[in-house]
Protein backbone atom coordinates (compact mmCIF):
# COMPACT_ATOMS: atom_id res chain seq x y z
CA UNK A 1 0.00 0.00 0.00
CA UNK A 2 1.37 3.36 -0.96
CA UNK A 3 0.93 6.54 1.02
CA UNK A 4 0.30 10.28 -0.31
CA UNK A 5 4.01 10.54 -0.46
CA UNK A 6 4.94 7.35 -2.15
CA UNK A 7 6.61 5.70 1.33
CA UNK A 8 4.57 2.13 1.90
CA UNK A 9 2.81 2.24 5.09
CA UNK A 10 2.34 -1.23 7.09
CA UNK A 11 -1.19 -2.18 7.45
CA UNK A 12 -2.60 -2.44 11.00
CA UNK A 13 -2.53 -5.52 12.03
CA UNK A 14 -6.07 -7.30 13.81
CA UNK A 15 -5.43 -9.47 16.49
CA UNK A 16 -7.97 -12.29 16.94
CA UNK A 17 -8.85 -13.57 20.47
CA UNK A 18 -8.51 -16.98 18.84
CA UNK A 19 -4.77 -15.74 18.47
CA UNK A 20 -4.69 -13.74 21.68
CA UNK A 21 -5.76 -16.06 24.40
CA UNK A 22 -3.36 -19.42 23.02
CA UNK A 23 -0.63 -16.83 24.20
CA UNK A 24 -1.58 -15.36 27.17
CA UNK A 25 -2.64 -18.89 28.22
CA UNK A 26 1.22 -19.85 27.56
CA UNK A 27 2.66 -16.97 29.25
CA UNK A 28 0.39 -17.92 32.06
CA UNK A 29 1.76 -21.79 32.11
CA UNK A 30 5.18 -20.42 32.40
CA UNK A 31 4.63 -17.82 35.72
CA UNK A 32 3.05 -20.95 37.22
CA UNK A 33 5.68 -23.58 35.54
CA UNK A 34 8.38 -20.80 37.17
CA UNK A 35 6.34 -20.55 40.91
CA UNK A 36 6.28 -23.88 41.07
CA UNK A 37 10.19 -24.49 40.74
CA UNK A 38 10.61 -22.10 43.03
CA UNK A 39 8.80 -23.40 45.47
CA UNK A 40 10.25 -26.95 45.25
CA UNK A 41 13.62 -25.25 45.54
CA UNK A 42 12.14 -23.51 48.91
CA UNK A 43 11.37 -27.26 50.08
CA UNK A 44 14.95 -28.64 49.23
CA UNK A 45 15.85 -25.83 51.51
CA UNK A 46 17.15 -27.96 54.85
CA UNK A 47 14.65 -27.95 58.13
CA UNK A 48 17.85 -28.31 59.95
CA UNK A 49 19.67 -24.37 60.55
CA UNK A 50 23.25 -25.99 60.31
CA UNK A 51 22.82 -27.23 56.83
CA UNK A 52 21.16 -24.83 56.12
CA UNK A 53 23.56 -22.02 57.13
CA UNK A 54 25.54 -24.46 54.74
CA UNK A 55 23.53 -24.03 52.12
CA UNK A 56 22.12 -20.39 51.57
CA UNK A 57 24.02 -18.08 53.67
CA UNK A 58 27.51 -20.30 52.64
CA UNK A 59 29.35 -21.28 56.21
CA UNK A 60 29.92 -23.57 58.91
CA UNK A 61 29.19 -22.55 62.22
CA UNK A 62 31.92 -23.49 65.01
CA UNK A 63 30.68 -26.08 67.82
CA UNK A 64 29.68 -23.08 70.19
CA UNK A 65 27.44 -21.42 67.51
CA UNK A 66 25.93 -25.28 66.48
CA UNK A 67 25.48 -25.39 70.54
CA UNK A 68 23.36 -22.12 70.31
CA UNK A 69 21.53 -23.05 67.74
CA UNK A 70 20.29 -25.90 68.84
CA UNK A 71 18.98 -24.10 72.09
CA UNK A 72 17.40 -22.10 69.89
CA UNK A 73 15.50 -24.43 68.14
CA UNK A 74 14.64 -26.22 71.23
CA UNK A 75 13.24 -23.50 73.58
CA UNK A 76 11.27 -20.41 73.83
CA UNK A 77 13.42 -17.93 75.62
CA UNK A 78 17.50 -17.95 74.43
CA UNK A 79 20.35 -15.58 75.58
CA UNK A 80 23.51 -15.28 74.58
CA UNK A 81 26.04 -13.80 76.32
CA UNK A 82 29.76 -14.09 74.07
CA UNK A 83 32.78 -11.76 73.77
CA UNK A 84 33.36 -9.43 71.31
CA UNK A 85 34.03 -10.61 67.64
CA UNK A 86 32.73 -13.51 68.45
CA UNK A 87 29.78 -13.62 66.02
CA UNK A 88 26.51 -13.59 68.21
CA UNK A 89 24.96 -11.08 65.95
CA UNK A 90 25.68 -12.91 62.79
CA UNK A 91 24.36 -16.34 64.07
CA UNK A 92 21.63 -14.80 65.13
CA UNK A 93 20.78 -12.64 61.91
CA UNK A 94 20.59 -16.35 60.04
CA UNK A 95 18.83 -17.51 62.81
CA UNK A 96 16.17 -15.41 61.95
CA UNK A 97 15.91 -15.90 58.79
CA UNK A 98 16.41 -19.63 58.53
CA UNK A 99 12.77 -19.00 60.70
CA UNK A 100 10.88 -16.64 58.25
CA UNK A 101 12.03 -18.84 55.37
CA UNK A 102 10.73 -22.03 57.51
CA UNK A 103 7.87 -20.83 59.22
CA UNK A 104 5.12 -19.32 56.58
CA UNK A 105 3.41 -16.23 57.58
CA UNK A 106 5.74 -15.30 61.00
CA UNK A 107 6.25 -11.69 62.09
CA UNK A 108 9.29 -11.31 63.72
CA UNK A 109 10.96 -8.08 65.10
CA UNK A 110 13.97 -6.77 65.66
CA UNK A 111 15.33 -4.53 68.73
CA UNK A 112 17.86 -2.83 69.97
CA UNK A 113 19.31 -0.30 72.12
CA UNK A 114 18.62 2.25 68.80
CA UNK A 115 16.63 2.05 65.76
CA UNK A 116 20.11 2.93 63.62
CA UNK A 117 21.46 -0.53 65.50
CA UNK A 118 18.77 -2.64 64.50
CA UNK A 119 18.49 -1.33 61.06
CA UNK A 120 21.99 -2.75 60.79
CA UNK A 121 20.69 -6.36 61.28
CA UNK A 122 17.95 -5.85 59.01
CA UNK A 123 20.71 -5.20 56.41
CA UNK A 124 22.51 -7.70 57.58
CA UNK A 125 19.85 -10.46 57.20
CA UNK A 126 18.96 -8.97 53.72
CA UNK A 127 22.33 -9.54 52.58
CA UNK A 128 21.92 -12.96 53.57
CA UNK A 129 18.66 -13.51 52.22
CA UNK A 130 19.84 -12.83 48.71
CA UNK A 131 21.56 -15.72 48.32
CA UNK A 132 17.97 -17.60 48.72
CA UNK A 133 16.41 -19.37 45.57
CA UNK A 134 15.00 -16.00 43.03
CA UNK A 135 11.36 -15.27 44.17
CA UNK A 136 11.52 -16.11 47.92
CA UNK A 137 12.28 -12.34 49.38
CA UNK A 138 10.52 -9.35 48.04
CA UNK A 139 13.05 -6.01 47.49
CA UNK A 140 14.25 -5.47 50.93
CA UNK A 141 13.65 -1.89 52.59
CA UNK A 142 15.89 -0.51 55.22
CA UNK A 143 13.51 -1.40 58.26
CA UNK A 144 11.76 -4.57 56.88
CA UNK A 145 12.13 -7.65 54.62
CA UNK A 146 8.90 -9.38 53.10
CA UNK A 147 8.85 -12.87 52.18
CA UNK A 148 6.36 -14.66 49.53
CA UNK A 149 5.78 -17.26 52.11
CA UNK A 150 4.10 -14.17 54.10
CA UNK A 151 6.66 -13.78 56.81
CA UNK A 152 7.69 -10.62 57.88
CA UNK A 153 11.06 -9.33 59.44
CA UNK A 154 11.42 -6.23 60.70
CA UNK A 155 13.18 -3.44 62.91
CA UNK A 156 11.58 -1.37 65.81
CA UNK A 157 12.66 1.40 67.42
CA UNK A 158 13.28 1.17 71.51
CA UNK A 159 10.05 2.30 72.12
CA UNK A 160 7.46 -0.05 74.42
CA UNK A 161 4.56 1.81 73.18
CA UNK A 162 5.48 1.18 69.29
CA UNK A 163 6.13 -2.68 69.79
CA UNK A 164 3.19 -3.41 72.10
CA UNK A 165 0.56 -3.22 69.35
CA UNK A 166 1.65 -5.76 66.77
CA UNK A 167 1.28 -9.75 67.33
CA UNK A 168 5.45 -10.99 66.98
CA UNK A 169 5.74 -14.74 66.72
CA UNK A 170 9.94 -14.17 67.30
CA UNK A 171 11.85 -11.33 68.90
CA UNK A 172 15.36 -10.35 68.74
CA UNK A 173 17.00 -8.32 71.39
CA UNK A 174 20.32 -7.03 70.08
CA UNK A 175 22.87 -5.84 72.72
CA UNK A 176 20.41 -6.07 75.36
CA UNK A 177 22.33 -4.98 78.14
CA UNK A 178 22.87 -1.57 76.82
CA UNK A 179 19.08 -0.90 76.11
CA UNK A 180 17.65 2.36 78.17
CA UNK A 181 14.24 1.04 79.73
CA UNK A 182 14.88 -2.29 79.48
CA UNK A 183 12.38 -3.28 81.79
CA UNK A 184 9.34 -1.30 79.98
CA UNK A 185 10.72 -2.72 76.50
CA UNK A 186 10.86 -6.34 77.80
CA UNK A 187 7.35 -6.27 79.35
CA UNK A 188 6.06 -5.08 75.99
CA UNK A 189 7.98 -7.51 74.32
CA UNK A 190 6.34 -10.36 76.01
CA UNK A 191 2.56 -9.04 75.51
CA UNK A 192 3.48 -9.54 71.55
CA UNK A 193 4.62 -13.16 71.79
CA UNK A 194 1.19 -13.62 74.53
CA UNK A 195 -1.06 -15.50 71.70
CA UNK A 196 1.33 -17.13 69.77
CA UNK A 197 3.41 -18.36 72.34
CA UNK A 198 6.25 -16.97 69.94
CA UNK A 199 10.08 -16.91 70.77
CA UNK A 200 12.16 -14.80 72.60
CA UNK A 201 16.27 -14.43 71.56
CA UNK A 202 18.12 -11.38 73.31
CA UNK A 203 22.46 -11.25 72.82
CA UNK A 204 25.07 -8.55 74.74
CA UNK A 205 28.24 -8.26 76.35
CA UNK A 206 27.83 -7.57 79.97
CA UNK A 207 27.32 -3.90 81.24
CA UNK A 208 25.46 -2.59 84.28
CA UNK A 209 24.15 -5.38 86.76
CA UNK A 210 21.24 -3.32 87.55
CA UNK A 211 19.61 -4.91 84.54
CA UNK A 212 17.21 -7.66 82.99
CA UNK A 213 19.75 -9.10 81.09
CA UNK A 214 22.14 -9.35 84.07
CA UNK A 215 19.19 -10.90 85.83
CA UNK A 216 18.07 -13.58 83.11
CA UNK A 217 21.72 -15.01 83.96
CA UNK A 218 21.80 -14.74 87.55
CA UNK A 219 17.78 -14.58 88.76
CA UNK A 220 15.49 -17.77 89.34
CA UNK A 221 13.02 -15.39 88.33
CA UNK A 222 14.57 -15.74 84.64
CA UNK A 223 15.01 -19.65 84.73
CA UNK A 224 12.83 -19.95 81.97
CA UNK A 225 15.66 -18.84 79.79
CA UNK A 226 18.53 -21.25 78.25
CA UNK A 227 21.62 -19.40 78.19
CA UNK A 228 25.08 -19.13 76.05
CA UNK A 229 28.23 -17.88 77.50
CA UNK A 230 30.69 -17.52 75.17
CA UNK A 231 34.68 -15.98 76.91
CA UNK A 232 37.50 -15.37 74.30
CA UNK A 233 39.54 -18.87 74.98
CA UNK A 234 35.80 -20.73 73.65
CA UNK A 235 36.07 -18.23 70.25
CA UNK A 236 39.82 -18.62 69.35
CA UNK A 237 40.72 -19.90 66.13
CA UNK A 238 40.65 -23.05 65.54
CA UNK A 239 37.27 -23.57 67.26
CA UNK A 240 36.36 -19.67 66.08
CA UNK A 241 36.62 -16.43 64.43
CA UNK A 242 39.31 -14.93 66.64
CA UNK A 243 43.36 -14.65 65.78
CA UNK A 244 45.72 -14.82 68.21
CA UNK A 245 47.07 -12.06 66.45
CA UNK A 246 43.79 -10.30 67.08
CA UNK A 247 43.97 -10.99 70.55
CA UNK A 248 46.87 -9.59 71.26
CA UNK A 249 45.97 -6.49 69.48
CA UNK A 250 42.66 -6.28 71.32
CA UNK A 251 44.83 -6.63 74.84
CA UNK A 252 47.45 -3.74 73.61
CA UNK A 253 44.26 -1.57 73.16
CA UNK A 254 42.39 -2.05 76.20
CA UNK A 255 46.04 -1.49 78.12
CA UNK A 256 45.37 -1.62 82.23
CA UNK A 257 41.64 -1.79 81.66
CA UNK A 258 41.11 -5.04 83.13
CA UNK A 259 37.60 -4.07 84.18
CA UNK A 260 36.85 -3.30 80.07
CA UNK A 261 38.60 -6.51 79.00
CA UNK A 262 36.81 -9.04 81.73
CA UNK A 263 33.96 -6.83 79.71
CA UNK A 264 33.88 -7.70 76.73
CA UNK A 265 36.62 -10.66 76.04
CA UNK A 266 35.91 -12.46 78.83
CA UNK A 267 31.75 -11.91 78.60
CA UNK A 268 31.89 -11.14 82.56
CA UNK A 269 30.11 -8.43 84.33
CA UNK A 270 32.69 -5.86 85.66
CA UNK A 271 33.03 -2.27 86.76
CA UNK A 272 36.03 -0.56 88.33
CA UNK A 273 34.48 1.21 91.86
CA UNK A 274 36.15 4.63 90.20
CA UNK A 275 34.76 5.06 87.32
CA UNK A 276 32.91 8.76 87.26
CA UNK A 277 30.33 7.44 85.17
CA UNK A 278 28.85 4.41 86.20
CA UNK A 279 27.40 1.97 83.81
CA UNK A 280 23.58 2.02 85.04
CA UNK A 281 23.67 5.95 84.68
CA UNK A 282 25.63 5.19 81.06
CA UNK A 283 23.23 3.37 79.55
CA UNK A 284 20.13 4.83 81.14
CA UNK A 285 21.23 8.29 78.63
CA UNK A 286 21.29 6.57 75.81
CA UNK A 287 18.21 8.73 74.15
CA UNK A 288 15.02 7.33 72.61
CA UNK A 289 12.00 7.95 71.98
CA UNK A 290 10.36 7.17 75.74
CA UNK A 291 13.15 9.22 77.23
CA UNK A 292 13.83 12.18 75.39
CA UNK A 293 11.19 12.43 72.49
CA UNK A 294 13.26 11.42 69.67
CA UNK A 295 15.70 7.66 69.03
CA UNK A 296 18.22 9.84 68.65
CA UNK A 297 20.59 9.67 65.42
CA UNK A 298 23.65 11.12 64.68
CA UNK A 299 23.54 14.10 62.36
CA UNK A 300 25.32 13.74 59.44
CA UNK A 301 28.17 16.26 58.65
CA UNK A 302 27.63 16.56 55.26
CA UNK A 303 23.63 17.51 55.46
CA UNK A 304 22.47 21.46 56.60
CA UNK A 305 20.80 21.14 60.15
CA UNK A 306 19.75 24.23 62.21
CA UNK A 307 19.59 24.48 66.15
CA UNK A 308 20.72 25.91 69.47
CA UNK A 309 24.12 24.63 69.06
CA UNK A 310 27.08 24.05 71.58
CA UNK A 311 30.70 22.37 70.73
CA UNK A 312 33.36 20.80 72.59
CA UNK A 313 36.91 20.20 71.05
CA UNK A 314 39.47 18.24 72.52
CA UNK A 315 42.38 18.81 71.17
CA UNK A 316 45.69 16.47 70.27
CA UNK A 317 47.75 15.03 67.72
CA UNK A 318 49.72 11.88 67.83
CA UNK A 319 49.74 10.02 71.01
CA UNK A 320 45.34 10.69 71.85
CA UNK A 321 43.19 11.56 69.44
CA UNK A 322 41.33 15.04 68.63
CA UNK A 323 37.64 14.66 69.20
CA UNK A 324 34.35 17.39 68.37
CA UNK A 325 31.62 16.99 70.27
CA UNK A 326 28.06 18.56 68.92
CA UNK A 327 24.92 19.11 71.69
CA UNK A 328 21.80 21.21 70.75
CA UNK A 329 19.83 22.31 73.45
CA UNK A 330 15.70 21.61 72.65
CA UNK A 331 14.05 23.21 75.94
CA UNK A 332 15.27 22.02 78.92
CA UNK A 333 17.47 19.11 77.24
CA UNK A 334 20.79 18.40 75.90
CA UNK A 335 21.64 16.22 72.71
CA UNK A 336 24.33 15.11 71.82
CA UNK A 337 24.35 15.49 67.84
CA UNK A 338 27.50 14.91 65.94
CA UNK A 339 30.88 12.99 67.63
CA UNK A 340 34.23 13.06 65.00
CA UNK A 341 37.09 11.57 66.49
CA UNK A 342 40.23 12.98 63.62
CA UNK A 343 42.74 10.22 62.59
CA UNK A 344 46.30 10.24 63.92
CA UNK A 345 48.52 12.52 63.53
CA UNK A 346 46.22 15.48 63.54
CA UNK A 347 47.05 18.12 61.65
CA UNK A 348 44.91 21.38 63.32
CA UNK A 349 44.53 22.68 59.77
CA UNK A 350 42.60 19.70 59.04
CA UNK A 351 40.51 20.06 62.29
CA UNK A 352 39.53 24.06 61.70
CA UNK A 353 38.43 23.58 57.78
CA UNK A 354 36.08 20.35 59.40
CA UNK A 355 34.79 23.14 62.10
CA UNK A 356 34.58 25.92 59.98
CA UNK A 357 32.84 23.63 57.15
CA UNK A 358 30.34 22.69 59.81
CA UNK A 359 29.53 25.74 61.28
CA UNK A 360 28.72 27.37 57.93
CA UNK A 361 26.60 24.29 57.19
CA UNK A 362 24.48 24.16 60.73
CA UNK A 363 23.90 27.81 60.54
CA UNK A 364 27.01 28.49 63.38
CA UNK A 365 27.70 27.70 67.39
CA UNK A 366 26.83 30.03 70.60
CA UNK A 367 29.48 28.72 71.57
CA UNK A 368 32.85 26.44 71.62
CA UNK A 369 34.87 25.52 74.32
CA UNK A 370 38.50 24.22 73.39
CA UNK A 371 41.16 22.45 75.26
CA UNK A 372 44.07 24.93 74.89
CA UNK A 373 46.09 23.35 77.94
CA UNK A 374 48.95 22.19 75.55
CA UNK A 375 48.62 25.02 72.59
CA UNK A 376 47.75 27.97 74.59
CA UNK A 377 44.88 30.82 73.66
CA UNK A 378 46.82 31.03 69.87
CA UNK A 379 44.97 28.14 68.88
CA UNK A 380 41.89 30.49 69.47
CA UNK A 381 43.23 32.91 67.31
CA UNK A 382 44.25 30.57 64.72
CA UNK A 383 40.29 29.79 64.82
CA UNK A 384 39.23 33.42 64.54
CA UNK A 385 41.50 34.09 61.66
CA UNK A 386 39.81 30.69 59.94
CA UNK A 387 36.56 31.97 60.60
CA UNK A 388 35.24 30.11 63.24
CA UNK A 389 33.17 32.05 65.71
CA UNK A 390 32.27 32.02 69.10
CA UNK A 391 35.23 29.80 70.52
CA UNK A 392 36.84 29.80 73.93
CA UNK A 393 39.41 28.53 74.98
CA UNK A 394 39.80 26.57 78.66
CA UNK A 395 42.56 25.55 80.17
CA UNK A 396 42.38 22.15 82.14
CA UNK A 397 43.50 23.07 85.54
CA UNK A 398 42.07 20.44 88.28
CA UNK A 399 39.41 22.55 89.54
CA UNK A 400 38.24 23.17 86.13
CA UNK A 401 37.98 19.39 84.84
CA UNK A 402 36.26 18.56 88.32
CA UNK A 403 34.17 21.47 87.58
CA UNK A 404 33.20 20.15 83.60
CA UNK A 405 32.96 16.50 84.83
CA UNK A 406 30.71 17.58 87.36
CA UNK A 407 27.93 19.45 85.24
CA UNK A 408 28.24 16.61 82.82
CA UNK A 409 27.13 13.85 85.52
CA UNK A 410 24.90 16.12 86.84
CA UNK A 411 23.02 16.50 83.61
CA UNK A 412 22.44 12.85 83.45
CA UNK A 413 21.51 12.26 86.43
CA UNK A 414 18.77 14.71 85.82
CA UNK A 415 18.01 13.10 82.64
CA UNK A 416 18.73 16.51 80.70
CA UNK A 417 21.74 14.91 78.84
CA UNK A 418 21.38 12.36 76.06
CA UNK A 419 23.10 10.42 73.05
CA UNK A 420 22.58 7.69 70.56
CA UNK A 421 24.25 4.71 70.86
CA UNK A 422 27.12 5.06 69.07
CA UNK A 423 29.85 2.73 67.86
CA UNK A 424 32.24 3.15 65.76
CA UNK A 425 35.68 1.03 63.80
CA UNK A 426 37.80 3.98 62.96
CA UNK A 427 40.06 5.46 63.94
CA UNK A 428 39.85 2.48 66.50
CA UNK A 429 37.30 0.21 67.60
CA UNK A 430 35.14 1.85 70.20
CA UNK A 431 31.74 3.15 71.79
CA UNK A 432 29.93 6.08 73.48
CA UNK A 433 29.21 4.06 76.47
CA UNK A 434 32.55 2.51 76.97
CA UNK A 435 34.41 5.59 76.27
CA UNK A 436 32.24 7.79 78.43
CA UNK A 437 33.00 5.26 81.28
CA UNK A 438 36.70 5.28 81.38
CA UNK A 439 37.34 7.71 83.40
CA UNK A 440 38.33 7.72 86.67
CA UNK A 441 38.92 9.70 89.70
CA UNK A 442 40.09 9.93 93.00
CA UNK A 443 40.14 12.15 96.30
CA UNK A 444 43.38 14.21 96.16
CA UNK A 445 45.05 15.18 99.60
CA UNK A 446 43.88 19.18 99.05
CA UNK A 447 40.61 17.42 98.84
CA UNK A 448 40.30 17.82 95.31
CA UNK A 449 38.74 15.43 92.53
CA UNK A 450 41.75 14.20 90.50
CA UNK A 451 40.79 12.22 87.17
CA UNK A 452 42.50 10.02 85.31
CA UNK A 453 42.03 7.03 82.60
CA UNK A 454 43.69 3.59 82.27
CA UNK A 455 46.77 3.62 80.20
CA UNK A 456 46.39 2.10 76.65
CA UNK A 457 42.44 3.78 76.35
CA UNK A 458 41.89 7.02 75.34
CA UNK A 459 39.73 10.06 77.62
CA UNK A 460 39.33 12.25 74.31
CA UNK A 461 35.39 11.31 73.35
CA UNK A 462 34.89 11.85 77.14
CA UNK A 463 35.96 15.34 77.43
CA UNK A 464 35.13 16.84 74.53
CA UNK A 465 31.65 15.61 75.76
CA UNK A 466 32.25 17.33 78.78
CA UNK A 467 33.35 20.37 76.85
CA UNK A 468 30.32 20.85 74.68
CA UNK A 469 27.89 20.20 77.94
CA UNK A 470 30.17 22.54 79.78
CA UNK A 471 29.61 25.27 76.79
CA UNK A 472 25.69 25.92 77.75
CA UNK A 473 26.36 27.08 80.58
CA UNK A 474 28.75 30.61 82.11
CA UNK A 475 32.74 29.70 82.55
CA UNK A 476 33.31 31.52 86.36
CA UNK A 477 37.18 32.42 86.44
CA UNK A 478 39.29 29.48 88.65
CA UNK A 479 39.51 30.95 92.47
CA UNK A 480 43.34 32.56 92.50
CA UNK A 481 45.02 31.72 95.50
CA UNK A 482 47.22 34.78 97.02
CA UNK A 483 49.61 35.05 99.81
CA UNK A 484 48.06 38.43 101.65
CA UNK A 485 51.37 39.99 103.96
CA UNK A 486 51.00 41.20 107.64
Amino acid sequence: MQGCCGKKVQKARTMRPDEILPRWFRVQRSETLLGELEVAKARQLSSDPVVFFEQVVGFKPFAYQVDFIRKFVDNQFVAARWCRQSGKSFIISALLLWYAVTHPDSYIAVVGPSWRQTKRIIQRIANFARKLPPGMMFKPRKTYIHFTNGSVIEAFPNNPDTIRGPTLHCVYCDEMNFIANDTELYDAVLFTLGTTNGKFVCSSTPWNTDSIFWKIFNHRDYSDFVTSHVPVDKAVAPNGPLSPAMIEKIKRQFGEDKARWRREMEAEWAEDEDVWLPQSLIAACIGTARNCGEDLQPWDPEDSYSGDLYAGLDLAQTRDYCVLAVVERVNDLLLLRHLKIFSQPTLYSTVLGYVKALQDRWGGFQKIRVDITREGPSIIADMENAGIENAEGVNFSVPRKSEMASLLKQRMMDKRFFYPYLTWEKPYRGDICTELNVERYELRKDGAIGFSHPNGTHDDVFWSVALAVYATVEMQPEPVLTVVPR
